[in-house]
């Protein structure tokens, strides 16, 4: 074997670099992860989770490097949920696709109704006068939100 190919085989061991190690996910949410899989005393070598954040961080930058190709032909400047699916479907891993694609529509489901109970909740409070330059904050009673909806601007 010469020098250049010891080079080479060896190359894959060496720590990222500082420039690589910015495109890395941090190694601790990496190990977390991998434990959440394995038994409760099954140890991770140092190695293992380094190579595991590499393949991890080279699949994310492949998906999202396909989906940005996808946007920049569309003409639009914000990589989406609905992005990546199509990148994961798109480079063969369409077993992944389709429960992403489930997973996702449930989160704009739950996002949705958060914001809706915000909004309820952002009706229901309101502030009081400034007093020594603090707000009193309370909430609306029903015989004060029927007042207000009997008055379009809250007049009394």
């Amino acid at each position: 074997m010469t020098s250049k190919n010891s080079e080479a085989a060896g190359s894959s061991s060496k720590p990222p670099q500082p420039y690589e190690r910015d495109q890395l996910l941090p190694i601790a949410n990496v190990a977390r992860i991998m434990k959440e899989i394995l038994p409760a005393n099954a140890e991770i070598a140092k190695e293992g989770k380094e190579t595991m954040l590499e393949c991890v961080s080279e699949f994310i930058s492949f998906v999202t490097g396909e989906a940005s190709e996808k946007c920049r032909k569309e003409r639009r400047k914000t990589v989406n949920g609905d992005d990546i699916v199509w990148a994961i479907d798109r480079l063969g891993f369409d077993n992944y696709a389709q429960p992403l694609k489930r997973y996702l529509d449930r989160y704009r489901e739950i996002e949705g109704d958060h914001r809706a109970n915000m909004n309820i909740v952002h009706n229901r409070v309101g502030y009081d006068h400034e007093e020594n330059g603090r707000f009193h904050l309370y909430v609306k009673d029903a015989q004060q939100d029927r007042i207000d909806d009997n008055h379009p601007n809250g007049d009394h």
